[in-house]
């Protein structure tokens, strides 16, 4: 059955060639898009995964030169490249810089088109770091080249499953470098910024959890002061802007508690202090969401898994969740006539 002509399409990145970026975006793709959507990546490495897969008697490749020549087929994956091809013979499981320049460029093309609203969001399967590197692109992950290269100067990475949101202070930075990195500033802004990723979510009147920094949230200065110091006035300026901000809340619990009802999500210090908990609910329905950016950006919750690359055996169902989230974020965006 045919999709509606007028809407914008969601644009998947393939991510790194040599992890199962291509696989979980075929497979994702044969289990059926109810809107349109394209690929930014490699035509080659898309054709040859959807034969590796047995999928080509139900999916076939097409490249398109724009957004606006998705086609309303569903059985179509719809591919744009505007960077060079990748080699056939391209190993996989392994960081090359080939598959690591190639993930930045469909990244950045994805931007640029999503920055012009010609795609109604970006929807993004794993890249890795080290290869990017070696591509020449020196950027610790998605998030920095999606801030970067959209001009935003406020954004947060929230990762949620059905049981948890959680939203971080700081990303991908050492931790002896975090305590120097929480300052008013960022929980406020950071505190704001929970408040609006719940908001698109559909809530009214988020309930944000702020954890602490140090164990039990520095027990009144025992264990350290930026409760008493940052957090809390930060806290404090938040509800009196009439967001429902509470805490300081000690960081072994307050996970569980927001899992059992009482907040509906966290805002964590540190990248383990959020992400262990929401990765040990499982990684199969989690889903990253770049907050603060002026388009909907969402992710799968797992890496390149070059173990199992080229294998098969990828499970699609945290990029199926990040697509259906991209969907339920955003209204249907018709396209310019």
């Amino acid at each position: 059955m045919a999709r509606k002509k007028n809407l914008l399409p969601i644009g998947f990145t393939m991510g790194d060639a040599a992890g199962i970026g291509p696989e979980i975006i075929a497979k994702t793709f044969a289990s059926g898009l109810p809107e349109p959507a394209i690929v930014y990546g490699d035509v080659g490495i898309m054709q040859n995964t959807v034969r590796k897969l047995g999928l080509d008697a139900l999916l076939r490749v097409e490249i398109i030169s724009e957004p606006e020549a998705c086609p309303t087929d569903p059985t179509i994956i719809p591919v744009l490249n505007r960077w060079q091809p990748l080699p056939d013979n391209l190993p996989m499981g392994q960081a090359q810089a080939e598959a690591g320049r190639g993930a930045y460029e469909y990244l950045c093309h994805a931007i640029d088109n999503a920055m012009a609203q010609r795609i109604r969001a970006i929807v993004t399967a794993p890249l890795n770091k080290k290869a990017m590197q070696m591509g020449g692109a020196d950027y610790p992950g998605h998030t920095e080249i999606l801030a970067e290269r959209s001009g935003t100067r406020r954004y947060a990475m929230m990762l949620a499953n059905p049981e948890l949101r959680v939203l971080l202070v700081t990303i991908h930075v050492p931790l002896a470098a975090v305590p120097g990195l929480i300052t008013y500033e960022s929980e406020l802004d950071t505190i704001r910024l929970a408040d609006l990723a719940c908001r698109q979510a559909g809530l009214q009147r988020p309930r944000i959890a702020v954890a602490g920094l140090n164990p039990h949230a520095g027990e009144d200065g025992r264990f350290g002061r930026e409760e008493i110091e940052i957090i809390t006035p930060a806290i404090e300026t938040a509800r009196a802007e009439g967001l429902d901000a509470s805490g300081p809340w000690p960081g072994d619990t307050v996970f569980m508690r927001a899992r059992m009802g009482e907040f509906d999500i966290v805002v964590a210090q540190y990248h383990d202090q959020g992400l262990i908990p929401v990765k040990y609910l499982g990684v199969e329905q989690g889903v990253n969401v770049t907050v603060g950016l002026p388009f909907i950006r969402t992710s799968v919750d797992h890496g390149t898994a070059y173990s199992i690359a080229g294998q098969g055996i990828a499970d699609p169902a945290s990029l199926r969740t990040a697509y259906e989230t991209a969907l339920a974020m955003t209204q249907p965006m018709a396209v310019s006539q």
